[in-house]
Parts: structure tokens; C-alpha cells; sequence
């Protein structure tokens, strides 16, 4: 009752990367860099097993972005001619590769740091993707002149590494459609359908995270345009809940997300945000025990799994480290609490 799990991403380093930056440099190049990245993937999974979770992840050590780390191993994208572009929804401006040809995978992009993981750990694996969706608005067509066409041929070689990554042994693959949340009736229109190839054939556990994004300072002005109530989950949801994916993540601590909006999730298996990963300020275990009893007003005990908002990326690692202890702490209380 009560897994916990984090929504993907972990800071880097210093020694692997710049700290606190979302798009950080590399501090290393060639065999010294992959061994630099297999050492802060193996110090994570230390790190999370210390803190009690259940459900462990790579941290996504090995990519620098967690859009660019899949897509700079698919033919076709033009990385040394990037055009500024911006995205979601103009929120703000980035530096992105152009799609210039058909595209193709260059081979496996994660085994890797899969493997790795799997190796080091008997507890259940998490494994996350860029959307299709996510990636489309990460990337300047140049091609295809259809973002549906685009957003299909990223999910199809999404389903290649997906389905590799299943047989590695990965117990749930998320992929991350933060884009969700800022072209609502397209998501509901084409990106689940996307989302869904992408997923196709996997016998493992599927999940989606939807989020408002990292604690960045374009996000948190974003946000503060947004009202009293974020309500763009209202318009996705309900496609969601009819997909093939079983798990699904929203932000609850800290958050204008109405909670009872998770009521749309019904017979899901919902990730509940109780970390704040735009605040340095740690957690306490009552603190996160709280959200799960507001959480459990309208998501059954057997499907919420205690989450953070969204990655964790950009923090600096000490307080990374202290909201997992927070995490884990508070969903042992919770289940103190309300397992009965």
C-alpha cells in the first residue's frame, strides 16, 4: 500500500555536470564520461533504497535532457544546426535539433543505463520516455509538415526502445507528456492515441506523467497566470482513463490542481504528487501523509502510489536526497495512519 516512487529525474553530480540547470554541460567526454554516468546512476539507486523507496529509477544520469536523450539517437534530426523555437506553447525558448528526414533509431538509446540499473537493484525498476507529443514540441519539423505524422513516427520508435527495455527486465516505463497539460484538446484529440502507440505490446506496467513542470523560473511565472484552480487535467483525463495506460501522475502538495479531478482517473493507478519540487523547503513526514489522506478522498488505497510533483533535476542533491527521505518517511506514516 502506498509504493513510493519519484517522478523521474534526479540532480547530477558535480562531477558529472553543471548542478541546478536544467540543459547542464557535461564535466567529461568519451569512456571517462560513461563511466562518470554509470557512477552517479549506481549512486542514486544507493541513495533511493537508503531512503526506503519501492520503486527505484535510473535518475536519468545518462541524458542530459530528458527529451534530447532519446532523440540525438534517432536518424534524421539535424543536432549541429539548432534553431531557437519555443515551447510549450511559447512558455519559453530553447535551443532545439531540426527533423530533416525520415526518422529511424540509430539502435538501442538506453541500454545502457538500464541494464545498470537492473543489475543493481531486486527492487521494481522504473524506466521513463520522453511523449511523442512532448517530443514534437521539442523539436522543429522540418520533414514532415504534420504534427500528428511527426508525433506517430517518434511513438513507433518510442515502441522499439520501449519493448527493448521491457525485455532488459524494466518493471514500469513511464513516459513524460508534460505537453499535456498546454495543448489540452490535442492531447485528448491525438496525443493518448500517440501516447498508446508508443505503448503498444507491453506487457509490463505503463504510466504517464503529466506535469506543470520543473521549478524553473519560466514555469513558476507560468503558473502564476494560471488562477486559483488548474483545471487543464479536466480536459485530458477522461481520455486517459479510457487508454491502455495504468498509471497516471498529477501534483497535489503545493498545488492549484482541484484534487477532485483525480476522481476522473477512476480505475487508475494514480501518482500522486507530495513532494514540491519547485521549493527547497523539505517536507515532513506528517506533511506528506497529509496529502495521501486528501488524495485517498478520491482514489482508492490500492491505486495511489506516493510520488513527487515532477523530477528533481534541477535541485541542488542534498535536498533531492532529504525529499526522498521526506517521501518515504511520510508514506510509512501514512500507512500507519489509513491501513486499516
Amino acid at each position: 500500500m502506498f509504493d513510493t516512487a519519484i517522478a523521474g529525474s534526479l540532480p547530477k553530480p558535480a562531477w558529472l555536470a553543471e548542478t541546478q540547470k536544467l540543459w547542464p554541460q557535461w564535466k567529461a567526454q568519451g569512456a571517462e564520461l560513461l563511466q562518470a554516468k554509470a557512477d552517479a546512476t549506481l549512486l542514486w539507486i544507493k541513495a533511493q533504497e537508503d531512503a526506503g523507496l519501492d520503486v527505484i529509477s535510473d535518475g536519468e544520469q545518462a541524458r542530459q535532457h530528458f527529451v534530447h536523450g532519446f532523440v540525438e539517437h534517432v536518424e534524421g534530426i539535424d543536432f549541429v544546426n539548432k534553431v531557437t523555437m519555443g515551447i510549450r506553447n511559447n512558455r519559453y525558448d530553447a535551443q532545439v535539433p531540426q527533423v530533416v528526414a525520415p526518422l529511424r533509431l540509430k539502435g538501442r538509446v538506453h541500454a545502457f543505463e538500464a541494464q545498470l540499473a537492473r543489475k543493481h537493484t531486486k527492487k521494481k525498476l522504473k524506466f521513463t520516455l520522453p511523449g511523442p507529443m512532448t517530443i514534437v514540441d521539442t523539436v522543429a519539423d522540418r520533414f514532415y509538415g504534420d504534427k500528428v505524422k511527426m508525433a506517430m513516427a517518434f511513438a513507433e520508435l518510442l515502441n522499439q526502445e520501449a519493448l527493448a527495455l521491457q525485455a532488459d527486465g524494466v518493471d514500469i516505463i513511464q513516459f513524460d507528456e508534460p505537453a499535456f497539460n498546454v495543448y489540452m484538446a490535442e492531447a485528448a484529440d491525438w496525443g493518448v492515441a500517440a501516447l498508446e502507440r508508443a505503448a503498444q505490446g507491453l506487457t509490463c506496467t505503463t504510466a504517464v506523467h503529466i506535469c506543470y513542470g520543473y521549478g524553473i523560473e519560466a514555469n513558476v511565472k507560468w503558473k502564476e497566470t494560471l488562477g486559483d484552480q488548474w483545471r487543464q487535467y479536466e480536459q485530458v483525463f477522461p481520455a486517459l482513463a479510457k487508454s491502455r495506460i495504468d498509471q497516471v501522475s498529477l501534483e497535489c502538495f503545493h498545488s492549484h490542481v482541484p484534487p477532485e479531478l483525480m476522481k476522473l482517473l477512476e480505475g487508475k493507478q494514480v501518482m500522486v504528487g507530495v513532494i514540491d519540487v519547485a521549493s527547497d523547503v523539505v517536507e515532513t513526514p506528517e506533511q506528506v501523509a497529509d496529502t495521501i489522506g486528501l488524495a485517498l478522498q478520491y482514489v482508492a488505497k490500492d491505486k495511489l502510489i506516493a510520488c513527487t510533483n515532477c523530477g528533481l533535476a534541477p535541485m541542488s542533491r542534498e535536498v533531492a536526497m532529504a525529499k526522498l527521505d521526506a517521501l518515504a518517511q511520510g508514506a510509512a506514516l501514512a500507512r500507519q495512519r489509513y491501513g486499516s
